[in-house]
């Protein structure tokens, strides 16, 4: 288990109302993956986190909310432990701003900063953002109602299989994904998200595959790359690409998104989001 009692995760918190970049923790990639960042990765992709509750006071001291987006390329230097990154946002709460396209440039350069890479930001008002992303599903087979045995509750790769006699191009998806922090052993739900083309993947074994990491602890970016490298490596798909949205706390969720190619997947919103 990888040590992350530096953090501030799990301890007592002051917070503060007035802006403070210093606030923000950075994890390294290496160090949450257990390997060099620089080594060559079998995915492409990014982390795409939702903050539900943003906001400054513009010049005359009147409040001002948005929805924010933010995108971390997977291949940053480092991550942004999470409750750093919503003590940093709460820090805007009674700083005045210019204006939101200020509030903005703040939050490029300060996270790009933070996690080594640059880092797209975008602010939505809230009538805009529900319309930008409807609550929905993907073309796709939910997993969920079949009809298996399951017994195992730590992650299991062993369940993969593939039929590489027939063929497929689909998207296989879960609402069951639960991990927990490796910090606080928090539960952390998701749905997950499997987009591939290649040899046929096995739906009950996929299913019991993600039920097994139900006791795992892990953040979400590393549980996701795991899922995407144990499909990549035991099903052996043409393309691949694994999205998995988090379920939000403290008012942000966490979205990672791994791909074999240099794609995005779709806006969507899930229900419990």
């Amino acid at each position: 288990m990888v040590d992350y009692s530096h953090t501030g995760l799990g301890k007592h918190t002051q917070y503060s109302d007035q802006y403070d970049a210093a606030l923000l923790e950075p994890i390294a990639r290496s160090k949450a993956r257990q390997q060099e960042v620089s080594q060559d990765l079998p995915f492409t992709g990014f982390d795409l986190w939702t903050a539900y509750e943003v906001s400054w006071l513009n010049p005359d001291g009147l409040p001002q909310i948005a929805v924010g987006e933010f995108s971390f390329p997977c291949t940053s230097d480092a991550i942004i432990e999470s409750k750093s990154f919503k003590l940093y946002l709460n820090s805007f709460i009674q700083t005045s701003f210019e204006s939101q396209q200020s509030v903005k440039d703040i939050l490029i350069r300060d996270l790009s900063a933070a996690c080594g890479a640059a880092v797209e930001v975008t602010l939505y008002g809230v009538a805009e953002y529900a319309g930008f992303n409807p609550i929905g599903e993907p073309k796709g087979v939910c997993l969920d109602n079949s009809s298996v045995i399951i017994d195992t509750y730590t992650p299991n790769a062993g369940f993969l299989t593939a039929n590489k006699g027939d063929k497929a191009t689909e998207i296989l998806y879960s609402h069951l994904l639960k991990t927990n922090c490796p910090v606080t052993d928090q539960p952390d739900w998701a749905s997950v998200y499997v987009d591939y083309s290649g040899p046929k993947i096995d739906r009950d074994g996929l299913l019991k595959y993600f039920v097994s990491y139900r006791q795992h602890q892990d953040f979400h970016e590393q549980c996701v790359e795991q899922i995407f490298s144990d499909i990549l490596q035991r099903c052996h798909p043409s393309q691949l690409r694994v999205y998995a949205r988090y379920m939000r706390r403290g008012g942000l969720d966490i979205n990672p998104f791994r791909s074999t190619t240099q794609t995005r997947p779709p806006r969507l919103r899930q229900v419990r989001q």
